[in-house]
Order: structure tokens, then sequence, then C-alpha cells
């Protein structure tokens, strides 16, 4: 019996030997660690231990295959990616978020699952989440991890810009005599419709702590007539429905009247014919014979032509009053809907100038364009020094308000074409551009990026300071842009012109030349929600094609 005590007693003290040999060691106890940091699990996309602000750019990088999401101070996420696949590939250029849906399947692709789709262009490019190889494999669009896409489409909003970029840059502050500064709306009459006072009844909103007092009562006077507008919009439609009912019941009766009516009226027309025709045979008539033939025609057609006209008299009188009453309550109708769509417009109109605007400098047109809330609001020639010497490509972008109100804090990113020696990064043994395999089939190029911890490069703030150096903008315009300007705000500088992918419902959107564009050129044209198709699409709603459910338009307002 003792010596099995004692056994036991030497069984139950070796644990505790081992642990103190451990901690001796400076071992951590496996089961305390776990259970010290247990729920606090490393963030693996976090860039900042601070608390993120609203995003305002996603920047992917080609050649590392990652994106970096950057807030007004800095990035605030990092992912890896999968770009478009050689002859598809992810055109490098300047976008933004054009339209947002949670559940999207491809129009092009076999209906393929898209999650968390986040558009930049009508063609079909797009962030979404995806699978991720490790290289680029997609058909153009950038994928990003499920959990990461979930995540991102959660903050972000509709407008924000995107940058594709062959390498890898990051935004720095800058300032400059010629990015805009902000006019106060009360400097600039009519700006702001509504007194303060409507500043409490703020629309979902609140006021951010460095945003300007005028500034919060222009957007709750926007907001509010864009609430009231489309209530009043709403309300007249309600009220239309029974002159709609009523034009319907009555579209029959009229279509069947108009039928009768048409019919009626040929009738007389042939009838006119006959004795116009007669007409001519007396007038060629020479002989007596020939002549009394020709006047026994003529008065038969004549005849033949006060009974048409007599039906067509009497078909009027039954058909008359019913293509009346019907329009009666078609013009009813009409009037009500000229009404209700004056109000949309005005709600519409408001919620544009909640938007950020949208400044394009090409320097191929020498021009300046304005967009704001996706729609073009005016352009102006401008003067640009050395025309015939390439400016670059640069996004300015006003990320928030400066101390005083009237300035704004500015970061610029500049992107360029492939520059030689670009693709020295990529794995070689993963295929070469022209390795051809032993049946003499060019091989599949699968460039599988280097590890992604590398560190961006900042944007050489002195060559995106020259470029604005060159520029000269009339006062008038730079004066029309201050009374626009918020936080996101961008102005961009090119030697390019606009995209055709630039049209209705979009944010510029700039291609750089020279770089690979096949996940555009090579994607069936894809419809425009705002265009009519064979789809279903209809104005800002339209039904899916894969479920046929019924979508909303997006929402403009972004910040």
């Amino acid at each position: 019996m003792f010596s099995l005590g004692m056994t036991q007693l030497r069984l139950a003290i070796l644990p505790l030997i081992a642990v103190g040999v451990l901690a001796a060691l400076g071992v951590a106890d496996p089961a305390g660690a776990k259970s010290k940091h247990r729920g606090e699990k490393k963030d693996p996309y976090a860039m900042t231990t601070r608390t993120p602000g609203n995003p305002v750019l996603a920047l992917v990088s080609l050649k590392d295959q990652r994106v970096t999401i950057y807030d007004a101070d800095g990035p605030i996420l990092r992912a890896p990616v999968s770009s478009g696949q050689t002859g598809l590939e992810t055109p490098v250029g300047i976008y933004a978020v054009l339209q947002k849906e949670a559940e999207h399947y491809s129009n092009v692709y076999d209906d393929a699952a898209m999650p968390n789709m986040e558009r930049i262009t009508w063609s079909g490019v797009a962030l979404h989440g995806g699978p991720l190889p490790g290289y680029p494999a997609s058909h153009g669009c950038v994928r990003m991890p499920y959990k990461f896409a979930e995540r991102l489409f959660g903050l972000t909003k509709v407008g924000m810009r995107v940058i594709i970029s062959r390498n890898d840059v990051s935004p720095v502050p800058i300032s400059h005599p010629l990015l805009f500064k902000r006019t106060p709306y009360h400097d600039s009459a009519g700006l702001v419709t509504k007194a303060a006072a409507l500043v409490g009844n703020m629309i979902g909103e609140s006021k951010p702590d460095d945003e300007p007092a005028d500034v919060t009562e222009r957007k709750a006077a926007l907001q509010e007539i864009v609430a009231t507008k489309t209530a009043e919009a709403d309300a007249i439609d309600k009220k239309a429905e029974p002159a709609r009912a009523l034009a319907k019941q009555r579209t029959p009766d009229m279509k069947r009247a108009k039928k009768a009516l048409r019919a009626a009226e040929k009738s007389v027309e042939r009838a006119t014919g006959r004795v116009v025709y007669a007409d001519k045979i007396l007038d060629r008539a020479k002989s007596e014979k020939s002549k009394k033939r020709a006047e026994a025609r003529k008065a038969k057609a004549e005849a033949d032509l006060v009974k048409a006209q007599g039906a067509f008299d009497a078909v009027q009188a039954k058909a008359q009053p019913k293509i009346d009453a019907y329009q009666e309550a078609a013009d009813a109708l009409k009037a009500l809907e000229d009404e209700r769509d004056a109000a949309r417009t005005e709600a519409s109109e408001a919620e544009r100038k909640l938007s950020p605007v949208s400044v394009f400098i090409s320097l191929k047109t020498q021009k300046l364009y304005v967009r704001q809330g996706f729609q073009p609001v005016f352009e102006s020639p401008v003067t640009i020094r050395d025309p015939f010497t390439p400016i670059g490509t640069h996004t300015y972008t006003a990320v928030d308000y400066a101390k005083d109100g009237r300035q704004m804090r500015w970061t610029v990113v500049s992107i360029a074409g492939r520059q030689p020696g670009d693709y020295a990064d990529y794995d070689s043994s993963y295929d070469d551009y022209n390795d051809y395999d032993d049946w003499g089939r060019p091989r599949r190029r699968r460039h599988r990026a280097r590890a992604t911890s590398s560190k961006p490069t900042p944007t050489d703030v002195a060559a995106a300071r020259a470029a604005l150096d060159r520029i000269t903008i009339p006062e008038d315009v730079v004066a029309r842009i201050s009374k626009l300007v918020l936080p996101g705000t961008s102005l961009i500088v090119s030697d390019e012109e606009a995209s055709k992918e630039t049209g209705k419902q979009t944010d510029f959107v700039v291609l750089i030349s020279g770089e690979p564009q096949g996940g555009i050129r090579k994607r069936p044209r894809q419809m425009n929600p705002y265009y009519d198709d064979f789809y279903g699409y209809r104005g800002n709603d339209y039904y899916d094609r894969r479920s046929r459910r019924r979508q909303g338009g997006p929402f403009f307002r972004w910040w």
C-alpha cells in the first residue's frame, strides 16, 4: 500500500516539476497562453491600431497583387488580390465605385458568383470576393479574400476612388495654390437655401467635429429638399393612380374607335382617288361615246365618295367621344406625372449637390471637365504650359477640412505606365513571355508575385507639384468649383483623355496608354442600368437577370 501511494505521489509531482522547468527556461504555458489571448485574434488585414475613418481610396498594385485601403490619415487595411490574367488584364487607371451588390452574378461568365461586388466600370470590371491562387487569374476583375471583401463592402460607399497601379504607390500630403480652396456657403448668395434651424433635423447624419457650420446648414437644407420633394413625388404618384386606372380603362375603347376611324378615312381617301381619276379620264376623252362613259364613271365615283363621307361622319360621331374621353384622362394623368417628375428632378438635383465634385484636366484635350454625383456639370478650356511634354497622371484628393474651414487637406497619388524591369519581381519559374510547351503551344502566363510585405513607394510630391505648376485655370472656373468643394473632391491631371467608359452615371475613368486593357476590351459591354435593355432595365431600377428580383439604383452620397 505504501509503495503504491508513493508511486501515485511521484506521478502527481512530475507535472509540477515539468511546469517549473519550463517556467525557468522562459517557455510560456501553452494552455495558459491560449486562455490568456483567447478572443484577441489578430486582424490579418489591419494596417493601423488607431480607429479607422471612412475609406477614401482603394489602391490596387498589380505587381504586388495586393490592395491597400486608405482613409484621410493613411492606410487602414491591406489584403492580397488576384487581378486579370494574360489577355484579360485589369487595366491600369483611375476609377470610382459605381455600384454595390452584396449578391451578384456575372452577366458574362456563366453566372459566376461575385459576392460583395463593387463595380468600377459598366463593362464589368469590379472588386469582389473570389479565389486567390497567388497570381493574376481573373477575367479582369480584382478578386479579394471573401472575408476581406465582405468587410470592405460594409465600409465603402458609392463614389469612393479606386486606382489600379502597375506598382504599389502610396498617397502623400500635398499643398499647392492650384488646389481648390472652399468658399463658405454664406459667402455665396443662394447656396444656403434654409436656415440653421434645419440642422437639428438632419436626416440620418451627425455633424462631424471638424465640419464647418455653413456646410452642416447646407447639407441639412439639401437633405430637407430631398426628403420633401421625394415625399411630394410619392404623394403625387399615389394621387395619379385613379387617373392612371381611368386612362387604362378607356384605352381599349379608344383603340377600337381609332381603328374604325382610320378604316373610314381610308374609304374616303380611296373614293376621292377614284373621283380624281375619273376627272382625268373625262379630260382625255375625245369622242362623245367616251365622254359619256367617263361622265358616268365620274358620277358613280362621286356617289361613292358621298357614301364614304357619310359613313366616315357616322363613325366619327360614334368614335370621337371615346377618343376625347381617353385623351381627357391621358392629359390629366400626364399633368400629374409631369408634376411628379419635376419634384423628383428637384430631389435628384439636391441629392447631386450633396456629392463631392470630380475635376479632370486632360493634357491631350487641353480641357477641364467637372462631374458631380456621376453627372457632367460643365467643362472649360485650360492652359497647360509645354503642351507637347508629358505631364503624368496624378490624382489629388481633398481628404478633410483644414482648421479654418476654408482650406482642405489634400493628398496625391501618381501612377505611370509600364517601366523597364517592371516584371523582374515575378517568379520566372512560372513561365516566360515567349515560353512554349512540348507541343509548341504558348504556355499560360502566370506570374506569381513575391511576398507582399514590401512597403509601397511614396508618390513623388515634387513631380506632382510640378504638374500643377504648368496648369492655368480661368478664375471664374476656379470660383465656380470652389463653391462645390467637399471632402472627397478630387482633381485628376493626366496626359490621357477620359476613357469611353466615362459615360452616363459614371465618374471619370482614365486608362493609361500602353498598358494591357484586355479586361475591358475583350468583355462584351454590359448594360448600364440607367439605359433600357432587353434584361429589363428601366431608369434607376432594374431586374436582376438571374433572380428576376427588382433591384434599386445606387445611392451617390458616399462620405
